[in-house]
């Protein structure tokens, strides 16, 4: 097909459940490419001879590379271009905000819609782990050296992919009773498969990364005494796990919650999944979500899932400045989540048994920028009104869990509390230890806690090879 032919191929859309009936299941929303939608799809990249995209990708895949191997029909070899800068190729074809990364530098892009980058990564990734053709990479040679992880989010597994294909020793350090961090706490089946995340971490047990689960560093084991056990080098990869609040009267009346709680239970407790597992959790009928990014849309369209009558999800600031993934926002009004835009939380009303029975609501309006570079919001005087509910989901960012910093004598912190590391090496104030993703950044995307654990792990191999 000449280059003329191929401009003229439109953006392939992606079949996926039909709203009505996905807003009462766990079964994943987009269903994925088929080979042919795929090779189509492939086929609208023109090849750049300097790719753009690739720019925009913080584990900098060979972008024309995975996707003319699609064209060729060699999916197997197609995701085995990706794996060798990203470990984990079907959670990111799933999760990562490729609109505003890669697809947002693709030159189709500049005179009408982007490659669908992260659609084709999804598809080649599901194509090798179907096919059971999963390929484990020569590992070189050990070295001797011995790397400690805390943390087995994206950055973590990212920092253990990497440093396990160049011959070092690789122990991860999971607080919670199963791995992958955010990825099964906080990332819902419809959006993100539990399995699919198994799947991966599995690929990189068999590269030989071992896991510890149920042991907290901090409690268990300090990062001083890893260094005692012989380790050479830590990773620190908490994450941003501390929910926030409001401070706003009535937050301790009972169904309130924090999406932390909230989404750990129906996610990594699978209280989803009633009555196999028996997990509790609340199902509202009223239920309203406060927030307006990722993490509000997961709760709302969770509580929805759960046989809720009602959904409301209260912002303070338009639609324009939401930042929730387009597709999450478009996702949660098709499954009949009601938004209330400019609207912020005043109180929650209880009754004489201490269960929540209300929000106090007032309208805002935008004023002029704040540091974010969004306009401010600003109350609307006299505008209070009340949404009756039964439960409600605070959704408005995550703090840093303060347990590693605390028990790290000269770990440097910013005022969050968060651990000031190297942008470009993740290099604490403590040698041998180095920290990235939502720990270092606060809460952020899959994809840059990625990013931040290859350039660690780069700075690791480095500083242990130099020791």
């Amino acid at each position: 097909m000449d280059m003329k032919d191929r401009l003229k191929i439109p953006r392939q859309p992606m079949p996926e459940q039909e709203a009505r009936v996905r807003a009462r299941n766990f079964d994943e929303v987009p269903l994925g490419y088929t080979p042919e939608t795929s090779k189509i799809e492939a086929l609208r990249c023109i090849q750049c001879k300097k790719p753009t995209c690739v720019e925009g990708c913080p584990v900098e895949i060979d972008i024309p590379g995975f996707i003319q191997l699609i064209v060729e029909g060699k999916f197997i070899e197609s995701a085995r271009k990706i794996k060798e800068t990203n470990a984990l190729p079907a959670v990111c074809g799933r999760v990562c905000p490729q609109e505003v990364q890669c697809e947002a530098k693709c030159v189709r892009g500049k005179k009408g819609e982007p490659v669908a980058i992260g659609r084709l990564e999804r598809f080649v990734a599901d194509y090798e782990r179907a096919t059971g053709e999963v390929a484990i990479p020569e590992i070189p040679k050990k070295t001797g050296k011995r790397i400690a992880i805390v943390g087995s989010g994206p950055a973590g597994l990212t920092v253990a992919g990497d440093l396990i294909k160049l011959g070092h020793e690789v122990t991860i350090f999971e607080a919670l009773h199963a791995p992958g961090g955010v990825l099964v706490y906080g990332i819902p089946e419809f959006r993100l498969p539990k399995a699919i995340v198994a799947a991966e971490v599995d690929y990189l047990k068999k590269m030989g990364v071992k896991i510890e689960t149920s042991h907290v560093v901090g409690k268990l084991s300090t990062v001083d005494e890893l260094f005692a056990e012989g380790y050479d080098a830590v990773f620190l990869g908490t994450g941003a796990g501390l929910p926030i609040f409001m401070n706003i009267p009535g937050e301790n009346l009972n169904g309130v919650y924090s999406a932390n709680e909230y989404l750990t239970r129906s996610n990594l407790m699978k209280a989803y999944k009633f009555p196999e597992y028996d997990t509790p959790i609340v199902r509202g009928r009223n239920v309203a979500v406060i927030g307006g990014g990722n993490v509000a849309m997961d709760s709302a369209r969770t509580a929805m899932r759960l046989g809720a009558d009602k959904v409301y999800l209260i912002y303070r600031r338009s639609r324009v400045e939401m930042p929730a993934r387009i597709e999450e926002i478009h996702h949660a009004e098709e499954e009949g989540i009601e938004f209330h835009l400019l609207t912020n939380p005043v109180r929650y009303i209880g009754n004489d048994k201490g269960w929540v029975i209300g929000v106090e609501c007032l309208k805002m309006e935008l004023g002029e920028p704040d540091e974010s570079g969004r306009r401010r919001p600003v109350p609307v005087k006299g505008s209070e009104f009340v949404i009756d509910i039964d439960t409600a989901v605070v959704a408005i960012g995550a703090g840093s869990n303060p347990l590693v910093q605390s028990t790290t004598p000269g770990l440097n912190t910013n005022k969050r509390n968060y651990i000031i590391a190297d942008e470009e090496t993740g290099q604490t104030s403590r040698e041998g230890v180095f920290a990235g993703g939502d720990i270092v950044t606060g809460s952020a995307t899959v994809i840059l806690a990625m990013g931040a654990g290859r350039k660690a792990a780069r700075a690791i191999h480095k500083y242990v090879m130099s020791k």
